[in-house]
């Protein structure tokens, strides 16, 4: 990551509040081209509405956000999106490559134009994600792993600067878990854009991360991975003792006081939960 770069996206003392609750405040945070943030925290937290937020389509209670100096706006281009995986149904009609032209020109009404490009295009994302071989099989015949790839690759249309990405590795098994991060990584680093990856679980992104934004019981925590999450911070934010443990380059995460096992790599959240 540069850090000598004009940010991408600013926050200047950032509130939002669920009701009465208040998610977060006082957020100060800039986020630079190359950059690879992390967010993470419990269900409820506010790891989604932060994403919203940024999309546009959430305003904030008190504060300010911009995208290159100006007020974020909902349907901004510079923007891509990766939602959580969710699979299509068996029999969806909708082909691979069809659903990464929506990317390009799905904004449009009426007959496609210039469908040679558009059609390059396709072709161009359906390479650099690895999904050439399937680019005429209906989704609903993919495979999780696949489809994300095609959400990727729909993300990545309109080249954006800053890429948003909501939960997208739940679901997959750990070999397209690697698979869909290093994409994002490269993306990264490769386009220069900014990457806000919200997730329950840092480890298989762990070598990729700048930094982390700790979301936990109204307060927050940003810093890099090694200063986050640590016993120390972590049971700060929770008010509760939790213990982490480094290991060969992972975090093992002990005694989440919301976590349904012991360890905060098998917490996951339930489509729909989160805030």
């Amino acid at each position: 990551m540069r850090t000598d770069l004009t940010p991408l996206v600013s926050l200047r003392s950032a509130s939002l509040q669920f009701g009465r609750r208040t998610l977060w405040s006082g957020l100060d945070l800039d986020i630079a081209p190359g950059e690879f943030l992390a967010v993470l925290g419990p269900n409820g937290s506010g790891k989604t509405s932060f994403l919203k937020v940024l999309l546009g389509l959430q305003g904030l209670h008190s504060g300010t956000i911009t995208l290159n100096g100006q007020p974020v706006r909902r349907g901004s281009r510079e923007i891509g999106y990766i939602p959580q995986q969710k699979s299509f149904a068996p029999d969806t009609p909708l082909r691979a490559r069809d659903l990464v032209a929506m990317g390009i020109d799905g904004h449009r009404w009426g007959i496609r134009l210039g469908p040679r490009t558009v059609n390059r295009r396709v072709d161009e994302l359906l390479e650099l994600v690895g999904a050439s071989d399937y680019a005429k099989v209906p989704v609903g015949q993919l495979s999780g792993g696949e489809q994300q790839r095609l959400r990727v690759a729909q993300a990545l249309a309109t080249e954006p600067g800053v890429l948003l990405c909501d939960e997208p590795l739940l679901s997959l098994d750990l070999r397209h878990q690697q698979a869909v991060s290093h994409l994002i990584n490269e993306q990264c680093h490769e386009r220069n854009s900014a990457v806000v990856f919200v997730t329950h679980e840092i480890n298989p992104i762990a070598d990729y991360v700048d930094r982390v934004l700790y979301l936990a019981g109204g307060r927050f925590r940003v810093g890099t991975p090694e200063e986050v999450m640590t016993t120390e911070v972590l049971s700060e934010l929770y008010e509760s003792h939790v213990e982490v443990i480094r290991s060969n380059g992972r975090f093992v995460v002990v005694g989440l006081p919301d976590a349904t096992t012991h360890f905060h790599d098998d917490a996951h959240t339930p489509a729909g939960e989160e805030l």
